[in-house]
Order: C-alpha cells, then sequence, then structure tokens
C-alpha cells in the first residue's frame, strides 16, 4: 500500500513559509512522540537552514514513556534543544522561554550589542498536519488564538499571535512532502491521523497498525478486545465482534471496525504505543 498526498495548498503554504523566513529568528516544530522520526517533514529541515530550532515531541503522553526518553536523548546527540510534550494539558511556559532564549542567545546577544531593546523573538511554529500546532499555541498563550481541530488542515493560514513582549508566534499550516521515499512513513502518518481518512483505504491502515502493534506490543490487542489471532485480517474481524460493529446479515462490518480501531489507538484507549524506535547510533 503506497500512500501519497500532497493536495494544491500545501505548495501555496510552503512557498508562503519560504517567504516568511526572512521574519523570524526561531522554528519550533512540533512531531508527534508516537513516531518521532516519520512525523519530521524532511522539507523543514531544508527551508529552516540556519535558523536557531526547537524539537517539540508532542502527545508524549500517548507514547511510550521509555522510547519518549530514548528519543529525546536520540534529537539531543543530534544538537537539537527537545521537549517532550503534551499540549492538551497545561504547559510549563517558563520552560518553553527559557528555552527559546537558550536557542536564541546569539540573536539576543547581538540585539543587546547594538543597543535594541524590546524587540520580540519570532519563532515559526511548523509541523506535519495534526501534531498539535494550534493547540500548542493556544495552552501557551492560554487563550483560543489559533484553529484547532482533531483532523488534517484544520489551519489553512499563517496567524501571527503575541504571546508577551519577548516572544510572537507565527502560526502555519500543517504541510507534508511531495513523496514518502519509505512506504512505511507513508502508513505510519495515516495510522496517527495525518491524512485525511477520507481519502485512505481504512481498512488497509488498520491492517498495518496491527501488524505493528502485534510485532512492538502483543498485548496491546488482547487486553483491549480480548482476542489475540496473529493473523491481521482475523484480528481485525475480532475487533469487529468486540466493538459490535455488524453489518446487514449479520457479516462483520470490518470498515467500520478498521475505524474503531484507529480511534481506539489515536486516543490512547489502546495504551502509551510508539511505533518506531530511534536508529542505533
Amino acid at each position: 500500500m503506497d500512500i501519497q498526498w500532497y493536495p494544491g495548498h500545501m505548495t501555496k503554504a510552503k512557498r508562503q513559509m519560504q517567504e516568511d523566513m526572512k521574519l523570524i529568528d526561531l522554528i519550533i516544530e512540533l512531531t508527534d512522540a508516537r513516531i518521532p522520526a516519520s512525523s519530521r517533514n524532511p522539507d523543514i529541515s531544508e527551508l529552516g537552514k540556519g535558523k536557531s530550532r526547537i524539537l517539540i515531541l508532542n502527545k508524549a503522553d500517548l507514547a511510550d514513556d521509555d522510547l519518549n526518553k530514548e528519543w529525546a536523548e536520540y534529537y539531543k546527540a543530534e544538537g537539537c534543544t527537545v521537549l517532550l510534550m503534551n499540549s492538551r494539558s497545561s504547559i510549563n511556559r517558563r520552560e518553553i522561554q527559557r528555552c527559546v532564549e537558550e536557542a536564541c542567545r546569539e540573536k539576543l546577544e547581538r540585539d543587546r550589542r547594538r543597543g535594541i531593546q524590546n524587540r520580540p523573538v519570532r519563532a515559526m511554529v511548523l509541523g506535519i498536519p495534526n501534531v498539535g500546532k494550534s493547540t500548542f499555541i493556544n495552552s501557551f498563550a492560554g487563550r483560543a488564538g489559533a484553529k484547532t481541530g482533531n483532523k488534517p488542515g484544520v489551519t489553512k493560514g499563517k496567524q501571527w499571535i503575541r504571546l508577551n513582549r519577548e516572544l510572537e508566534l507565527l502560526d502555519t499550516p500543517g504541510i507534508l512532502w511531495p513523496k514518502f521515499d519509505d512506504p512505511q512513513v507513508g502508513r505510519n502518518i495515516a495510522i496517527i491521523g495525518s491524512v485525511r481518512d477520507e481519502i485512505l483505504n481504512v481498512d488497509d491502515i488498520a491492517l498495518d497498525l496491527i501488524r505493528l502493534l502485534n510485532q512492538r506490543y502483543p498485548d496491546a490487542l488482547s487486553e483491549r478486545y480480548h482476542a489475540r489471532e496473529e493473523d491481521p485480517a482475523e484480528m481485525l474481524r475480532a475487533v469487529a465482534a468486540a466493538r459490535g460493529a455488524v453489518a446487514k446479515g449479520g457479516e462483520p462490518d470490518l470498515n467500520k471496525a478498521a475505524q474503531l480501531l484507529l480511534d481506539d489507538f489515536r486516543s490512547g484507549k489502546l495504551g502509551r504505543i510508539t511505533l518506531e524506535s530511534p536508529p542505533e547510533v
């Protein structure tokens, strides 16, 4: 199953980001802690060359705690300033402000030498669709300044939000990249909901999730659905039976079962799960 999704508005958004890079001092990149590698858009690294950067592993409360720590250490070793975060709960504003000051130390010192005072750091918040950029901004700001939603594509255009005298944030639409060289990256992104379910065969995505869970968390499905099947198709039928997904004639409604399984994973009802591990260094 080969997933590719790059609608025209993403091309327009990428061009706008290239223009806006001239205005900003800092990139705050959000990824999904359940797929920390797959949810990093390589185009963002190219767009932000030479800019200070903070990397946030968001939705860390839904991810495996041990792997959260491993991924944080992995990216720190690559020179990133890293934060683990759940944007839906209260966030540590002081910690973020400290990271901003640390990442922009050279810029702030340069301003002081030039006698520039009270010029805020301008940060662009970037990431693929549905990683929680707008929710992070609203939680940080303490108000609903950016539109949010638990699906990709809610943020349509850029939005400047002034948090205080020291920091301004630019919210941007989530963008993917034109081609996933590794097909599993596309499947991982689809599993977490960063590609619209309406354009996918959710049955295939659910079967892929079952395969991954059987390999990495073999008890997650049996604890939730009281069934253990090695064959993904049989496990999906067991999900249908456990969740009462029945079509006309009493046959299992596999499409509904697939959507229920994906919803259970995305909401954390299958437990704290991370679908990929850091590369061996």
